[in-house]
């Protein structure tokens, strides 16, 4: 194994965000504010501050803005609220997870799961041995299975050597899906824990979790995903050093004076996902509306084949009934006699298939909406706030961008083909919650016009409002300051200005999923690549490139024609898409950056593991 992970082995996730009521009252204030004072400066933008000679341009940004404000509605609806940090007791035996089970004295059954295709069995060994640690304070039967898409001889000796059962399948229909469910029908735990080949499970895993299955109606239990192998970085001084020598060192020690230590490349694919799982997962607990995320999560097996069983059941239905109407009106006859009825029907079950997960890119998120839009059972989801297990995370820009394509695209085919804002069984803020996950990923159509906006100005000089004056600043600031003061408060104790970047950065692979989606093209199950992929990825990002160069063209463009008087540009237009441009360059940088950047001692191969 390659020393490069060795050295991270040590590590230990942070602890979860605590809960503080007084806080979230200060949020929920200055959150309402925010969007008070927003929909005055939208209405205004509208009705008083279009440039009428320039409709071509002064609409399409206001309807970015107001796109980009309904996005900040949905977005603090999900974070309105939190609650406490509460860990139930484990459950002992069978009866306390399920009341009405006929063996309710039996031990519990968990089946840990890792889904595994082409990966380095070395690296599934690691996730083996850290299963077979896992504690839990009363008798269990922990039962550990590899799922090998792959079928691979030296996959099937280091099992064998570990002591746990291994589990291939003739074909990979349904990749992933199609993999879980071939396993469950090879299995039958009362619970399951799902895990990719990278994933380590901690002690812990069990003992924390299982004590919301005493709920009956609970489903699922996500534990937050985290990457123990996040690079530490360097000090600005050590990087400028590098690059210029002393002077470069002097350079960047005055600089951390001024505005405090700069750590560079501590995570340069904005790869921390605590964000994500700390605030926007855990605040849908309240509305019974967190999703799994695949591996770390804990599955009720009776709530998994049910939904499944209720879906194929619909399914075969649905066939018998468009069989029925074709044969009805091909042969003029109101009814069918039964017996052929009857064939229809178990033509139409011998042809669907049960599908516990979901066939589907994005799996984990489909079943999910499955589950949750069953009224008839009510079932109930969980973000538990503990780090649970740790994995790898992308180790290039490549592997980084297989990644989120396919996170995007399979979110946005859900949207086309099975909207959950029409699903029959969600609720209302279980429908507003799936809503700002998919309503994120269309943020790449204004994003562009944000990033274009300011470069055309400082081109032509043509403005998408009537005047930069004091009236555009009096709406414009007041709007900008509460929003920033409003998601500092609401998302404290991580970090935002990163994830907002890579947000706005993301713009020509979200419209890349968005084409394709619309086009009916199938998004890839390609496999998340578990090594450094060599190379160079400067090509991956000359859409963020072309941002920034235009950008500083146009700067010293405007400021010359300014100067000179040759144009029709104003001085505080100048400036303040100047410093518009400036803070898309700033999130470009990231990116770019993410495509230059090298582990330490890397020469341009590919990490074996």
């Amino acid at each position: 194994m390659d020393d490069y992970f060795l050295k991270y082995e040590n590590r230990t996730p942070e602890p979860p965000l605590t809960y503080s009521a007084p806080r979230e009252m200060v949020w929920q204030f200055m959150a309402t504010l925010a969007l008070v004072v927003g929909a005055w400066y939208i209405w205004w933008r509208w009705t008083g501050s279009l440039n009428t000679e320039a409709l071509w341009f002064a609409v399409p940004l206001a309807l970015a803005e107001t796109c980009a404000y309904f996005g900040m509605v949905l977005f603090v609806f999900n974070l309105w609220k939190d609650d406490p940090i509460t860990i139930p007791d484990a459950p002992a035996t069978l009866g306390d997870i399920d009341p009405n089970h006929p063996e309710k004295d039996r031990t519990l059954v968990v089946d840990v799961m890792f889904a595994t295709y082409n990966e380095d069995p070395e690296l599934v060994r690691l996730g083996i041995q850290d299963a077979k640690n896992v504690t839990y304070p009363h008798p269990i039967d922990i039962r550990i299975h590899i799922l090998d898409d792959g079928r691979r001889d030296d996959m099937r000796a280091v099992t064998e050597e570990e002591g746990v059962n291994y589990i291939a399948r003739p074909t990979n229909e349904g990749y992933k899906a199609g993999n879980l469910r071939h396993a469950m029908e090879h299995t039958d735990g009362d619970l399951l824990v799902i895990c990719d080949a990278d994933t380590r499970p901690f002690p812990t895993i069990l003992e924390n979790t299982l004590g919301y299955f005493t709920d009956p109606k609970m489903a699922w239990v996500q534990t937050p995903q985290w990457f123990y192998d996040l690079p530490d970085g360097q000090s600005l001084p050590t990087a400028l050093q590098r690059q210029f020598g002393p002077r470069g060192a002097t350079f960047g020690r005055l600089i951390e004076k001024v505005i405090g230590p700069v750590q560079l490349g501590t995570d340069p694919f904005v790869s921390d996902p605590k964000m994500f799982y700390d605030i926007i997962q855990r605040r849908r607990n309240w509305a019974n509306a967190s999703f799994c995320c695949g591996a770390g999560s804990i599955h009720r097996r009776e709530a998994v084949m049910e939904a499944a069983l209720r879906s194929f059941g619909a399914k075969v239905e649905t066939r018998l009934h468009a069989t029925e109407e074709v044969i009805t009106v091909s042969s003029k006859e109101r009814e069918i006699a039964p017996d052929l009825m009857e064939a229809i029907r178990t033509e139409a079950a011998t042809t669907e298939v049960l599908t516990p997960y979901k066939f589907h890119v994005s799996e984990d998120i489909y079943t999910s909406i499955v589950l949750h839009s069953d009224r008839e059972r009510g079932w109930k989801s969980k973000m538990h706030p503990i780090v649970e297990s740790k994995m790898l995370s992308p180790q290039d820009l490549l592997t980084w961008t297989v990644q989120r394509y396919k996170y995007a695209g399979g979110s946005l085919d859900i949207l086309i083909n099975d909207n959950p804002l029409f699903r029959r069984g969600l609720t209302f803020p279980q429908r507003m919650m799936y809503a700002t996950t998919f309503y994120s990923y269309l943020a790449p159509l204004w994003n562009l016009i944000f990033l274009a906006a300011p470069i055309l100005y400082l081109f032509t000089g043509i403005s998408p409002v009537s005047a930069y004056s004091a009236d555009f600043f009096w709406h414009l600031i007041p709007f900008l300051v509460t929003l920033e003061l409003a998601m500092m408060i609401g998302t404290w104790g991580v970090s935002g200005y990163a994830a907002k970047s890579s947000y706005l950065s993301f713009f020509p692979l979200g419209m890349r999923a968005i084409w394709s989606v619309l086009r009916g093209q199938t998004i890839s199950f390609k496999v998340t690549p578990k090594v450094r992929q060599s190379g160079n990825f400067l090509a991956l990002v000359k859409p963020q490139i072309a941002i920034v160069v235009l950008t500083a063209l146009g700067a010293v463009w405007a400021i010359i024609t300014l100067a000179t008087g040759t144009t029709s540009h104003s001085a505080p237009g100048v400036i303040s898409n100047i410093l518009w441009g400036f803070n898309n360059c700033l999130a470009m940088a990231g990116i770019i950056g993410a495509a230059l950047w090298r582990p330490e001692n890397d020469e341009g191969s590919q990490h074996e593991l």
